[in-house]
């Protein structure tokens, strides 16, 4: 039984002739006839009963006509919801991203997103990067955006552009007045910390093992908003992904450029390998992507962003 039955079917049982029945689906009376005598050959039993004068349905037939009507508009409800999706009238996607991707860069992204197209529903979840990873793995979500894994199995990472940290201070600290400032400068004042495992404190430490030993932290929170109100505060200095430049500096606190190391990852897209995107996620990716240029162009053309990001 397949739809092209159950549809001359329908259209014999409420025309009960196979005249009008061939002209409403443009079929002739033949190839009409073989349809419905397909149908009855694979359900086992006449479902018409036939005359030369007329066309009634039999008991079989008359059971059958309500639910193949269900059938038929379950099956154009199904056509019709698939097609919105695919068109993105309608749709769902799941992202995860690390806080400082969420805070700063993504709500720019999903603006021009919705946009576009404002009946797709967007689930974000901001979580640290390492959670970014598992959530992709195990097909919670189907974007993660955050830094390039070590390992990427069984991922694909799709960077999006080169990132580095930038010390944050108080506006009235010494250090503010500086072009840039070294690692050895920072670490002379109270340090603020993200907690473990964050990501950005783990890279960090990392980074900073070789040629200045432990990082000694006075303060540490899960969040960034937190850091940079620490700081605005006077409590100490940190440093961030230069992503999290803006942010730093609504919450009153300033942002330098931070070298000697310069310490750099990359920041992308991660999905998995063996995973077909839906056309939402396909189409936020892209406007992720999208955003981020343009952002990139419009901070190579500040000068005042431009010194911080040397």
């Amino acid at each position: 039984m397949n739809v092209k039955q159950l549809r001359a079917f329908i259209a014999v049982a409420q025309c009960l002739s196979f005249a009008q029945a061939g002209e409403r689906l443009h079929l002739s009376q033949p190839a009409l006839s073989l349809t419905i005598k397909a149908l009855e050959d694979d359900l086992g039993g006449p479902l018409l009963s036939r005359t030369t004068r007329s066309v009634a349905l039999t008991p079989e037939g008359e059971t059958l006509l309500p639910l193949a009507r269900q059938l038929l508009a379950d099956w154009d409800n199904t056509e019709e919801l698939l097609r919105q999706r695919f068109t993105l009238q309608l749709g769902r996607v799941a992202i995860a991203a690390m806080p400082a991707f969420a805070g700063n860069m993504l709500p720019r992204a999903l603006k021009v997103f919705r946009s576009r197209y404002p009946r797709v529903n967007v689930v974000v979840h901001d979580v640290i990067n390492e959670q970014v990873l598992e959530l992709v793995r195990h097909r919670r979500v189907e974007l993660g955006v955050g830094f390039e894994p070590e390992s990427s199995e069984p991922l694909i990472f799709k960077p999006l552009y080169l990132d580095h940290f930038v010390a944050v201070v108080p506006t009235d600290s010494p250090l503010a007045q500086k072009a840039q400032i070294t690692w050895h400068e920072l670490l002379q004042e109270d340090f603020i910390a993200l907690q473990r495992p964050s990501a950005v404190r783990l890279l960090l430490e990392q980074h900073l093992l070789a040629e200045h030993g432990k990082l000694a932290v006075a303060f540490e929170s899960h969040q960034l908003s937190t850091i940079g109100r620490m700081v605005a505060n006077g409590l100490g200095v940190s440093a961030v992904p230069a992503l999290c430049i803006q942010q730093m500096q609504e919450l009153g606190a300033c942002c330098v450029g931070l070298v000697e190391p310069t310490i750099e990852r990359r920041i992308g897209v991660t999905m998995l390998a063996d995973h077909k995107l839906s056309a939402a996620a396909t189409v936020t990716a892209v406007s992720t992507n999208s955003s981020l240029e343009t952002e990139v162009v419009a901070c190579a053309h500040s000068n005042s962003l431009a010194n911080r990001y040397q």
